[in-house]
């Protein structure tokens, strides 16, 4: 293991930043065939080789991912399972290929820990779904407002139960 251990080091402080070689869903990354131009000459330099393979088990689909060094056969693998997600546009083979490319690449940036895209782990924020909440008509709305004016009823309790209007908040601030 010393072998591949002391080349991979060495291969890691010469591999660029691999960046920005295409646009999707709102940030660049850097596909396969640009991640294989950078790193190749590299691994070969400093005798070193990878393989991905796909292997199924028990209905999942996995990516290998293997690491070695040429002269010695030292290597670590790492193994992912590939979810199946139906993708808009795409027929299952096409988002199945999607989803081995997405994974290949994600894999082996990891292996051989190279930077492929803008870090943004720390940068967004969870998204939350919002919870579709019902209109109010103006009748209730009207008694609501009532209920609200005699204290019997809160601001607070409308909003997180109904989808108000512009009118309606407008109405709210008024009070």
């Amino acid at each position: 293991m010393k072998n591949l251990l002391k080349s991979l080091a060495s291969f890691q402080q010469e591999v660029p930043v691999i960046h920005k070689a295409t646009q999707g869903y709102g940030y660049s990354y850097a596909d396969l065939p640009k991640i294989f131009e950078v790193i190749n000459p590299l691994l070969k330099k400093h005798g070193l080789g990878f393989t991905q393979t796909l292997h199924t088990k028990d209905d999942v689909n996995y990516i290998a991912t293997m690491v070695f060094h040429i002269e010695t056969g030292e290597h670590i693998e790492s193994s992912i399972a590939i979810p199946y997600v139906q993708l808009k546009g795409m027929n299952d083979f096409q988002s199945f290929g999607s989803g081995v490319t997405y994974y290949r690449r994600y894999a082996l940036s990891s292996a051989l820990a190279l930077v492929t895209d803008k870090d943004t782990d720390a940068a967004g924020e969870q998204e939350k779904k919002e919870k579709k909440l019902p209109a109010i008509n103006q009748k209730r709305f009207a008694a609501a407002v009532q209920a609200i004016v005699k204290g019997e009823y809160t601001r607070e309790k409308l909003e997180a139960s109904f989808s108000l209007t512009e009118g309606q908040t407008d109405m709210l601030n008024a009070l």
